[in-house]
């Protein structure tokens, strides 16, 4: 008995040893520190649902930069993986799966581009210590004030895409307008806010403010409305997003309305285009993050090329520039902090100026809440086809 206690704690100490063996040789796959094998970078980025058709293209242009990355020895001398689970446009799913990516060991996280649906992936971010980044929310509270320290967007704020097209209108002896604003976010509700101030700043009238909800698919009050005015806008400010942007539009224009339409980033998507066509696709002036051809960036065409060579088609959404972005971004902010550590790279990030697909980019410090210095690409739709017209950066821009 003596002799069979004496074995069974010989066995127990050997499967201990051999346990700890195990597990000092295991390659780790996921691991993302200094001893790691590889970086990752985690994203939440909406493949289905309303947020998709600005989340999608963008999710291709962060897989082209990581493969870019890695052809030519990736980050801090590691390979970069980059993982992305559906938020499903619910700002639940996408608070979750950024804690997801968080817990496989992901260094950064690349949030939906819009304040009500990336804020949660951000959130988590910031608890966990690691930089969160949008590629393309516009709201003013995307930012550190909101957010946290270790928090930033890519794109201009809506101060900045208000204020640029209220200067254009009134630059083109536009002084009345008439604004629709739709309640389904955050982002449509400020950028309407921001135009409406630099307007009127400017000594343009808004004759009137009208709203609209997302999903009501009837624009017959508000055209009515229009209708009955004493005399008709020179502009007309649509603040809203797909599917019933295109309604909207269309709308105004079977009723026989020929005003100048003009709005923001929420624009830029080829389903409106296709939507409006030549026919209803007129006198249309919108700002965004960039645009597809030499025009904007000289850079483009080897950006396209290497695109087409990737995916076999041509880039076909602007949306997936600000993807191909903000992976390169975070790459360069980590290779100058010489670590992926959340704190030294955000202060990276507030004290560099990124030269970028979609333009120059300088942010403020995580005082000033992580303000982006960023130039509004200027898009005008005619014939159903959109021009580049100019990057603007606004004379003045309001106060978030």
């Amino acid at each position: 008995m003596k002799n069979m206690k004496k074995l069974s704690v010989l066995l127990a100490l050997m499967l201990v040893v051999a346990m700890m063996v195990t597990a000092c040789g295991t390659k780790d796959d996921t691991a993302t520190t200094d001893g790691g094998d590889k970086i990752i970078i985690g994203a939440a980025l909406c493949q289905t649902g309303i947020q998709a058709p600005l989340d999608e293209p963008a999710l291709r242009g962060a897989q082209l930069a990581v493969d870019e990355l890695n052809a030519n020895g990736g980050i801090l001398g590691k390979q970069v993986e980059l993982l992305n689970f559906d938020g499903k446009s619910d700002p639940v799913t996408v608070g979750n799966v950024a804690k997801q990516m968080i817990d496989k060991g992901a260094v950064a996280i690349i949030a939906p581009s819009d304040f009500d649906f990336g804020g949660p992936a951000s959130r988590e971010a910031q608890k966990a210590g690691v930089v969160g980044i949008s590629p393309c929310a516009s709201s003013p509270l995307y930012g550190s004030a909101a957010l946290g320290d270790k928090q930033f967007t890519m794109s201009m704020w809506n101060t900045t895409m208000g204020a640029a097209v209220a200067e254009y209108a009134y630059g083109q002896d536009l002084k009345t307008a008439y604004v629709i604003t739709d309640d389904f976010i955050d982002y449509t509700k400020s950028l309407s806010r921001y135009f409406i101030a630099r307007y009127e700043e400017l000594g343009g009238k808004v004759l009137f403010e009208d709203s609209y909800t997302q999903g009501q698919a009837d624009v017959s009050a508000q055209l009515a409305r229009i209708k009955a005015l004493p005399e008709q806008p020179d502009v007309i400010y649509v603040s809203s997003y797909m599917p019933d942007l295109a309604l909207i539009i269309r709308t105004l224009r079977e009723s026989g309305i020929t005003a100048p339409i003009m709005g923001g980033d929420s624009y830029d998507d080829p389903a409106l285009f296709e939507a409006l066509g030549a026919q209803y696709g007129n006198s249309i002036v919108f700002d965004t993050h960039g645009y597809l051809s030499d025009e904007a960036n000289p850079n483009y065409g080897a950006f396209a090329a290497a695109y087409e060579k990737k995916f076999n088609a041509a880039p076909d959404a602007v949306w997936i520039m600000p993807g191909y972005d903000v992976v390169m971004l975070l790459a360069e902010a980590m290779e100058k902090a010489g670590s992926t550590d959340g704190a030294e790279v955000a202060k990276v990030m507030e004290t560099t100026t990124f030269d970028l697909l979609t333009g120059e980019l300088k942010w403020s410090d995580a005082a000033s809440g992580h303000e982006p210095n960023k130039a509004a690409a200027l898009v005008k739709i005619e014939g159903g086809k959109n021009t580049f017209m100019e990057w603007v950066i606004p004379e003045k821009i309001s106060a978030p």
